[in-house]
């Protein structure tokens, strides 16, 4: 299988993606896990990331694509499926990335977007916090750690992303939906599109989506 998740964020995309990778053993390729390791790198492209990540920006295309371009290229278990987190973001990322896939003739299966309510996305990242050592989430509300700002993992010190605060959140979802719905009207026109409830628990949304694989006969045929 060879998939697209898109969504704004908060929207459930990291634990359908989780779900997903396990239940139909895919490569699971993520932009945001990808930008994150170069900023952790201090590289030329996480330094320039970091500034417009900070301020609740889009990273631009030509930063992403790159990284997008070396992971599919040099990724040999691309060949037996992947999935692609949260890109591309751009109808232009979405015609690089149908270059790209055909070039390696690994083209597309599904295009799975994730509506998601601004209310739900705010209490989901308003909430959420990371730890600084070892990258564990946690939740305020929904799976606090033990000890307030400690780690329960390695012990580091837990805290909430620079992004994370309400205004940024809702500069994000402004953002995103803007950039976002000329890459959706992309993938409609190509048929490839899957609208998913993302205010829903991620496991009702994937029983949902593998029934609709089962329906149109996906699931064994790579």
């Amino acid at each position: 299988m060879r998939l697209v998740l898109l969504g704004p964020p908060g929207a459930g995309k990291g634990t359908l993606a989780a779900l997903l990778k396990e239940s139909l053993e895919l490569v699971h390729i993520s932009t945001g896990d990808m930008l994150r390791e170069e900023i952790k790198k201090e590289t030329a492209t996480g330094r320039a990331a970091k500034k417009f990540i900070e301020k609740g920006e889009l990273v631009p295309d030509e930063f992403v694509i790159r990284l997008i371009e070396k992971k599919l290229t040099s990724d040999k278990r691309v060949a037996q499926g992947y999935l692609l987190d949260g890109f591309p973001r751009t109808r232009k990322q979405a015609e690089d990335l149908d270059r790209i896939l055909r070039q390696i003739q690994q083209p597309l299966d599904y295009v799975l977007y994730m509506e998601s309510t601004l209310p739900v996305i705010i209490q989901r990242l308003g909430g959420r916090r990371v730890c600084k050592n070892c990258g564990a989430l946690y939740h305020l509300h929904n799976k606090p750690s033990k000890k307030e700002k400690v780690c329960d993992l390695c012990g580091g010190e837990v805290y909430q992303r620079a992004d994370d605060n309400e205004a940024t959140i809702r500069t994000r979802m402004d953002v995103y939906l803007k950039s976002t719905r000329p890459v959706i009207d992309y993938y409609k026109v190509q048929g490839k599109l899957k609208k998913l409830d993302g205010d829903k628990d991620s496991e009702e949304v994937q029983v949902a989506l593998m029934q609709i694989f089962h329906e149109d006969h996906k699931l064994n045929k790579h």
